[in-house]
């Protein structure tokens, strides 16, 4: 929490979104002070509020209502519960919209249509909205009516072809990432979307509607491995820890552990095998260049792993740190939020939560000087705003509240 005005703190966004790559969006807009309304299924909600254990704990340990997953991308929302199947749950995103700048949804294409909650239908009636449409594939193309999801994408896109050990080594073939990276991608690629969008409608008075495909994301995200192939028309393989344009630039195994070299030059390189004590690799007539490393990268990696298997893992961090080729120890999460350069960071955040007490959360990695990221609000229980929104932004009476819950519309 501070002072500081929040970027975004004149936007609201109405989020129709669910799971990661929409919610991750939402999220980050939150963080940037825009008022985000969460609009979820009655009695369910977004998928992710039960995709646990673990869940959030209270102060006796007890589990709260809210999932680990659900946390992590619904901070600085507020939720209200809504059957948008029915005219009267319609009528009221009509209205929502209306007092909005931006509808994020990410259902399967046409799926809103049906009930006038498009983007051509809303913006006859808000000319200058910004409509941002996630989907797996897309708004045209062969495959836009197919549901699309975060694992199938990283196949598909070719990220699974590229991740990974080598085919020919023990443990070879395709891998998917740790984390859901399509989804946080395509994510941040809506929150850039949506940033622009709202800058050009703030110039000219102009809406715009915004097509992101998570299959769209994962190609782009090949970055130069996809350069590489529509340079070389080569069909790049499979390298693990390793790189395919640069050597060494991978894991080495120490006398007790594991630690990441990137020598992304070649005076690094040099400083590298000399701190291990073998100068004579590097005036090797065949390993001084970076293509020639490459080329031979089956004759050196060898050298240089029975070089770094003479020394700890802390003996070789002090020693490369010193002699200034990057490198890294593989640390798992304890050591990650342990680490002293993390905590400095405040990579972490904790707040009160209704039913938690608190809630630890990752923070957001945005630092600016004027406008820095806030966290207002914890990440909303089911429905928790219904009233208040209802209420307080729409004029509903207390009465008329009663009758839509009877209806079950909230």
């Amino acid at each position: 929490m501070n002072n500081k005005p929040a970027a975004l703190q004149h936007i609201r966004v109405l989020d129709l979104t669910r799971v990661l790559a929409g919610p991750w969006c939402t999220q980050n807009l939150a963080d940037l002070g825009a008022d985000i309304i969460k609009i979820e299924r009655p009695e369910i909600g977004d998928d992710t509020r039960s995709w646990g254990p673990p869940y959030a704990r209270d102060a006796e340990g007890n589990n709260s209502s809210e999932a680990a997953y659900y946390l992590t991308a619904n901070r600085g929302k507020r939720s209200i519960t809504l059957d948008i199947a029915t005219p009267e749950g319609q009528q009221i995103i009509r209205q929502l919209v209306l007092q909005s700048d931006v509808v994020i949804e990410n259902y399967k294409v046409d799926q809103l249509k049906k009930y006038g909650l498009d983007y051509a239908s809303l913006a006859l009636i808000k000319p200058d909205l910004v409509y941002c449409s996630i989907t797996g594939f897309g708004q045209t193309g062969p495959y836009a009516a197919r549901s699309g999801y975060d694992f199938i994408i990283q196949g598909m896109g070719g990220l699974m072809s590229i991740t990974g050990e080598r085919d020919d080594l023990p443990g070879g073939g395709p891998q998917k990432a740790g984390v859901a990276i399509v989804d946080l991608m395509t994510g941040m690629y809506a929150t850039i979307a949506v940033l622009a969008a709202l800058t050009h409608r703030d110039r000219t008075g102009e809406g715009q509607f915004i097509d992101l495909g998570l299959l769209d994301v994962q190609v782009a995200m090949l970055a130069n491995v996809g350069s590489n192939y529509l340079c070389s028309g080569k069909t790049p393989k499979r390298f693990g820890n390793a790189h395919a344009n640069i050597v060494p630039y991978q894991t080495f195994a120490t006398s007790d552990g594991h630690i990441i070299v990137a020598a992304g030059n070649d005076g690094q390189y040099r400083q590298f095998v000399q701190a291990g004590g073998n100068p004579e690799l590097a005036t090797d007539a065949r390993f001084l260049t970076n293509p020639q490393r490459v080329e031979l990268r089956d004759t050196l990696v060898p050298l240089l792993a029975e070089m770094v298997r003479k020394k700890s893992k802390a003996e070789w961090l002090e020693l490369l740190e010193q002699a200034g080729v990057p490198c890294g120890p593989i640390n798992n999460l304890d050591e990650v939020f342990a680490d002293p350069q993390v905590q400095a960071r405040t990579c972490t955040i904790e707040l009160p939560h209704p039913t938690a007490g608190t809630v630890k959360l990752v923070a957001n990695p945005i630092h600016m000087s004027a406008t820095p990221p806030q966290y207002s609000m914890p990440p909303p229980l089911l429905g928790q705003h219904t009233g208040e929104i209802l209420q307080q932004l729409l004029g509903y009476s207390e009465q008329q509240v009663v009758q839509l819950q009877e209806k079950k519309v909230i």
